[in-house]
């Protein structure tokens, strides 16, 4: 069985060592040396790849993404009809998240963008202490990602609230779901914060009107998928003073063309998809773990719904 891998090139190194490292008779081919396409029983891909070229693999059986993230194998075309599809669950992907996450709410809540303006004008003003069980912190999405984040700014003391698509609870976090439950929460999320996966339903999320439900002068986080914010809706609303600020790891398209406007903005916090990168050797186990049992025909670990998207 040939394994298909497919990223940057000096990532693909990086992960063939740690791949190799656990199973040194796993045939993997590097992109695009692939060698003969009926050989490709699986592809471990990432954002970059032609989702066209899996159709010359006659024998391909699974897709994984390298990411937690799937919406990338999904998109038109998609996968091969017949082809699972996987997706990554790693502890240092779920911390690198909740870090980058709690970075950014603390950023905000003690006015971190106020004081190094006032820095840059050597301004001595002491501004108003902010009280953190006054900061509700709301949540678009309570999987692994967004339930561990939420969970470390419920330890702080933030009053923390979440919305899904359909209904979930989570201890001391309180629960909205649905369009009806979306519009109930966004009045109380003084920061928001996107973690959901990007799916058709989700696409454009972030845009005019449920901005314009948020209390004046909140603030938005997003560390899911470009996809999810409608740009233009969302510097109108930071022009306005609707949204105070925004801190955004991900865009569309990436990288961030270098004329975009969030380059220069003074209140929006731009970082390159870095919230939470992949390592390779800490993944690794799981993707040999699927492809032994690929190899076995035994049933195959953390699988996407290919129906809703994630």
């Amino acid at each position: 069985m040939a394994v298909l891998l497919s990223t940057k090139p000096a990532v693909m190194e990086e992960w063939r060592a740690a791949l190799l490292a656990l199973d040194p008779t796993l045939d993997i081919r590097l992109y695009p040396e692939v060698g003969a396409p009926q050989d490709i029983e699986a592809a471990i891909c990432w954002t970059s790849h032609d989702l066209a070229d899996l159709r010359r693999y006659p024998r391909l059986r699974l897709l994984i993404s390298m990411g937690a993230g799937v919406d990338h194998l999904l998109r038109p075309p998609g996968p091969p009809p017949g082809v699972a599809v996987a997706r990554l669950k790693d502890e240092l992907l779920t911390t690198a998240m909740g870090e980058w996450v709690l970075l950014n709410v603390l950023r905000f809540h003690r006015q971190d963008l106020e004081y190094r303006d006032q820095q840059r004008q050597r301004i001595w003003r002491e501004l108003p202490a902010p009280e953190t069980a006054r900061r509700r912190v709301g949540f678009l999405g309570l999987g692994e990602l967004g339930a561990h984040a939420a969970g470390l700014c419920r330890s702080l003391g933030f009053p923390v609230l979440g919305w899904t698509r359909t209904p979930r609870s989570l201890p001391g976090v309180e629960c909205f779901h649905g369009p009806e439950g979306l519009a109930a929460m966004l009045p109380r999320c003084d920061i928001l914060v996107c973690l959901l996966p990007l799916t058709p339903q989700t696409r454009g999320i972030l845009n005019a009107r449920t901005l314009s439900l948020l209390p004046r002068g909140a603030y938005v986080i997003n560390g899911a998928r470009g996809g999810h914010v409608v740009d233009a809706d969302l510097l109108a609303a930071l022009e306005s003073g609707q949204v105070a600020a925004a801190a955004l790891d991900v865009f569309d398209p990436e990288p961030l063309p270098p004329d975009h406007p969030y380059w220069t903005h003074p209140r929006v916090i731009v970082t390159p998809h870095a919230a939470s990168i992949t390592i390779p050797r800490s993944v690794a186990p799981q993707v040999v773990e699927n492809l032994v049992r690929l190899r076995e025909g035994r049933p195959l670990i953390h699988l996407v719904d290919l129906a809703r998207g994630y």
